[in-house]
């Protein structure tokens, strides 16, 4: 909605400027959209009037004037209008002139005849979009002054209006809002209601139409509107049509209670309220034909319809240059009725907009004497008898108590009652009853947002200002709890191994009996929505393996997916937080630097998980299950954290996987649980020596048990033990079938002086016999 500035100045004293009134009206609650300016404030565009206008003698379509322009020596201008005739008056800019669009006035020749300026349009002006011809002026217009004298500056806000307050949808209603904020009276008196005359039977839906009014005047002549109309009209926006219906406009602007003007000639009969028929025709004053649904109210008389009620009227019984007697139409009409008409045919308007959000029911015969004033004072004409009202006009608003204490309590302030009082008595409302305990306020009939104690907190809140209210935290820091605790672990789970270059899936909760490995394990729904969603899932592997196969047939050459999500279990009835990782494709793509591409395989699987957690871990081979034929449990201080495996090659065909395809899934409780302090080592000072040795073992020990065994030793010199190669024969040609040889290397280093060699060799011959003894380890010299 837009507000003029020089409008809202006719009913509050405001001084400052337009940025100044901006920050005032946000501070109410309203939203400031844009500041426009317009206007004719140019220099050297004067008034002028026409003296004498000739043919020019070069060109059928131009006039050479000699024109007026106050300074006692006539001009001559070359005009190309015809709108015009001598005695008129009209807009001259002079040479020097500087008009919109960076359009520079200087005096030249058109078609061999010199002109010293230009008579401008309206549009020329930008006092309108469009023009046809010159600006005539009144002729009235003082000649040689400036063109602002006729058209000052006009500033207009663009208001974002809230769908709870329907009483800013007009200017007396903003200027109620800036005199309250300003501690000044508003200069505005509602107009008394006029004479009124029951009318029963009118109105055929009252739930729809509570109340209604119309007011028949006779004799009006109806033509265009005064320049001040006019002005105010377009000052907001809005395009003048003619003193009748531009004084219903003027109303709806001013005091937010939409009117509407019949041509009573136009008119059969009664009008009457009522509902539309089923797929009933309506011709708009938009000029597009409308088909209603039997929700829509309209107005009619006993022929067709006149009006869709609240939303537009009809072009048939519209008012226009011939119309000599018009009904003037004000009442209230059902807010969801407007808006789902409205929503229905696409069709809203000013008055809908206004409709919807509801309006004021004191304002509805108010507006109906001011727009009756108007137009007797601009189009003539004598009232014919009294007001007819149909319905019974809406109560006022309910009496809302307040306690001080409530409003201190919410806002956080220290308020007295007089401050109370003094903020809500600006805003309109007057203390019925006062009591120790609270103060019963009357609500004015425009404030319809105002129903309970909590609002008239709000509006306290909002003329004391918002920056009186103290910043604190009302609230003690929550305990961090063991859900805390859970949630940061898997988002710090969650970065490291999206670090490492895995994609996060989810999958569903709910799997199929073909998803579940173990029916016993799994909890059956009792009422699932089908047999695909019949089980919890107890692993988030199938779920896992079934994005991986999706992602390889549409084209994917590697898959790396992690998901953590929770996992139900029959026994013990619980759910876990755990962890799943899916591997297949290429670990590294081939390149000219690095050769052949590398395939994920087992020890990138282990290397995830190592990253999870800084602490040594047990790997165990275990039975195969399920689809997973190698199986390897993961554990730390003794404790199983789960398991990783690699799928059988005819389960990873059914997946399309043309590499291996590697799977783990980790409790994530068991993982957090396991104290991961990080220790501090300094930088080491001195240097490391290392030595290699080879050792030949079963075929199916696992590396697993000789680093524990190296690691029982526990020599304080070892700070690092790391396999370099394995090798082993299958033809039993250079070592038996049965045997395998693991080359190790070992680190030495003391972190306070540099270690000789007999210290090194004595700390491998310890580990060399602790080898043999316990292992049966044989050494390759």
């Amino acid at each position: 909605m837009n507000i003029s500035l020089n409008w809202l100045r006719e009913f509050v004293d405001w001084t400052g400027t337009p940025e100044e009134l901006a920050t005032l009206l946000t501070r109410t609650g309203l939203e400031v959209g844009n500041i426009a300016t317009r206007g004719a404030d140019f220099p050297k565009v004067v008034i002028a009037q026409i003296l004498e206008a000739t043919q020019h003698p070069n060109a059928d379509r131009l006039s050479v004037c000699r024109v007026d322009d106050g300074s006692g020596h006539p001009r001559q201008i070359v005009c190309g209008a015809k709108n015009f005739k001598v005695g008129d008056k009209v807009p001259l800019a002079l040479p020097g002139a500087v008009l919109p669009g960076d359009f520079k006035i200087k005096v030249g020749k058109l078609r061999g005849v010199e002109s010293e300026g230009m008579l401008c349009s309206a549009k020329e002006l930008s006092l309108a979009a469009d023009a046809d011809g010159l600006l005539i002026l009144p002729a009235d217009a003082p000649v040689g002054q400036p063109i602002a004298t006729l058209f000052p500056p006009e500033t207009a806000f663009e208001i974002e209006i809230t769908p709870n307050r329907p009483d800013w949808l007009s200017h007396v209603g903003i200027a109620r809002e800036v005199a309250a904020f300003t501690n000044q009276p508003l200069k505005w008196t509602r107009p008394a209601a006029p004479q009124t005359t029951e009318y029963a039977g009118r109105i055929g839906n009252l739930e729809r139409c509570p109340f209604y009014t119309l007011q028949r005047i006779t004799g009006v002549k109806v033509g265009p509107s005064p320049d001040w109309l006019r002005q105010r009209l377009e000052s907001v926006g809005l395009r003048s049509i003619n003193n009748v219906v531009d004084v219903t406009n003027f109303v709806m602007l001013e005091i937010g209670q939409p009117l509407h003007a019949f041509d009573a000639a136009k008119v059969n009969g009664d009008v009457q309220v009522r509902l539309a028929g089923e797929g009933e025709k309506f011709l708009a004053l938009d000029g597009r034909e409308y088909t209603l649904s039997a929700d829509d109210l309209v107005i009619a008389d006993s022929a067709r319809s006149l009006a869709l009620a609240g939303v537009m009227g009809g072009e048939e019984s519209g008012v226009t240059e011939t119309t000599t007697e018009i009904l003037l139409e004000s009442a209230i009409f059902q807010t969801s009725g407007v808006r789902r008409t409205g929503r229905r045919l696409d069709l809203h308007s000013d008055s809908s907009y206004r409709f919807e959000r509801g309006i004021d029911p004191a304002g509805v015969l108010a507006a109906s004497a001011r727009a009756t004033q108007l137009i007797l004072e601009l189009a003539g004409g004598t009232v014919a008898g009294s007001a007819e009202v149909s319905g019974t006009e809406p109560q006022a608003p309910s009496p809302v108590a307040l306690r001080q204490g409530k409003v201190n309590a919410v806002l956080g302030l220290e308020l007295t009652a007089e401050e109370i009082a003094s903020a809500l008595s600006g805003l309109g409302l007057t203390a019925k009853e006062v009591s120790e305990i609270a103060t019963t306020w009357g609500i004015p009939s425009h404030r319809l947002d105002l129903t309970r104690e909590v609002d008239l907190v709000e509006e306290v809140a909002r003329v004391v200002g918002i920056d009186r209210i103290p910043s604190k935290v009302s609230a003690n820091p929550a305990e961090p709890t063991k859900a805390d605790a859970s949630y940061d672990f898997q988002i710090r789970v969650r970065g490291r191994l999206a670090g490492l270059g895995l994609s996060e899936a989810r999958t569903s909760t709910l799997v199929s009996p073909a998803s579940v490995w173990s029916e016993a394990e799994a909890i059956k729904l009792k009422n699932p929505l089908g047999e695909d969603q019949s089980f919890l899932r107890s692993s988030l592997i199938p779920g896992l393996l079934a994005a991986v196969e999706r992602n390889l047939r549409y084209g994917a050459a590697s898959v790396a997916l992690f998901e953590i999500g929770r996992t139900f279990h029959a026994r013990g009835r619980e759910e876990s937080p755990t962890l799943a990782i899916a591997l297949t494709g290429q670990s590294r793509a081939s390149s000219w630097r690095d050769g052949a591409a590398k395939p994920f395989d087992w020890w990138n699987l282990k290397g995830i998980i190592a990253a999870l957690i800084p602490v040594e871990l047990e790997w165990k081979k275990a039975d195969a299950q399920g689809d997973l034929a190698l199986v390897s449990t993961v554990s730390a201080n003794g404790k199983t954290l789960g398991l990783i495996g690699q799928l059988s090659p005819a389960a990873a065909r059914k997946l399309d996987a043309r590499e291996s395809v590697l799977v783990a899934e980790i409790d994530l409780s068991a993982l957090q649980s396991i104290p991961a302090s990080p220790v501090y080592r300094e930088i080491p000072k001195y240097p490391a020596t290392t030595r290699d040795i080879a050792i030949v073992v079963p075929a199916t020990l696992p590396y697993g048990e000789i680093e524990k065994t190296l690691l029982a030793v526990r020599e304080p010199l070892l700070v690092d033990i790391e396999p370099f190669d394995v090798f082993s024969d299958a033809t039993g040609a250079k070592l038996a079938a049965d045997r395998k040889s693991v080359a190790i290397s070992l680190t030495f280093r003391a972190p306070e002086r540099t270690l000789n060699s007999d210290e090194v060799t004595a700390s491998v011959s310890r580990l060399r016999d602790k080898l043999k003894a316990d292992l049966g380890a044989e050494f390759r010299e």
